[in-house]
């Protein structure tokens, strides 16, 4: 299939405040790289150093050596990955590697490279929980969901760093007064970032937490902080 150049997107301060494009003018941080539904683009940049993905932009997921990649002087994405760029070792923010996986009651397989990284949820997006080893889990080439289980998951360095290290906000309400249950991998602790309700939100009580997530009760609706 033939490929088609993406445009360019300068996106560091300092480059915006550049002005011309003379042989001075240093190579940019982040590029914009967008592909429609079956193209194959290629967006020239300087990948001497290596280069990771930033931020994805499109529902479609955006995966290493298959809806992106490097190539030569240029990164390409194809199958509807829109996403940015950086250089490794640019600090222009912190990057999260996530994939969207939805499951409609039924088993569903989310194919995803992962080399040995491991997975976590990052965030619940169903009514219905997500909880690992039950509805969610992950194996060599693929992050899976069941039971209605649809969330957003990180994978984390295939070096075995580990995962971004910032704290994630999840809101979760209790609506009606029942107990509702969101999903997010805990490692450390949950901490209440902002009570939302009129309702009183108070640990053990109306809200708690476990390494598989956060639980809310008797009209407690609040952001929490996971870490």
């Amino acid at each position: 299939m033939k490929g088609v150049f993406g445009l360019l997107l300068l996106v560091s301060p300092s480059l915006l405040a550049a002005q011309g494009g003379g042989p001075d003018t240093p190579a940019p941080l982040v590029v914009r790289c967008e592909s429609g539904e079956m193209e194959r683009v290629f967006c020239p940049m300087d990948v001497s150093r290596g280069v990771q993905m930033v931020r994805q932009l499109s529902t479609r997921d955006c995966i290493r050596e298959t809806s992106w990649g490097v190539e030569g002087d240029a990164i390409w994405v194809s199958e509807g990955c829109r996403a940015e760029f950086a250089r490794r070792g640019s600090s222009s923010r912190v990057s999260r590697r996530v994939v969207r996986c939805e499951s409609k009651g039924r088993y569903e397989s989310c194919p995803v490279v992962l080399r040995g990284a491991p997975v976590r949820l990052l965030r619940q997006q169903s009514v219905l929980p997500c909880r690992e080893g039950r509805s969610w889990g992950y194996d060599r080439n693929e992050i899976w969901v069941s039971r209605g289980c649809q969330g957003q998951f990180e994978v984390g360095a295939e070096d075995g760093s580990g995962f971004v290290d910032v704290p994630r906000r999840v809101v979760c309400e209790s609506k009606g007064g029942l107990r509702r249950e969101c999903g997010v991998s805990v490692t450390r602790r949950v901490t209440l970032v902002e009570q939302l309700s009129s309702a009183a939100c108070r640990e053990g009580d109306s809200w708690g937490w476990d390494r598989f997530g956060i639980w809310v009760d008797k009209g407690c609706r609040a952001e929490f902080s996971a870490d």
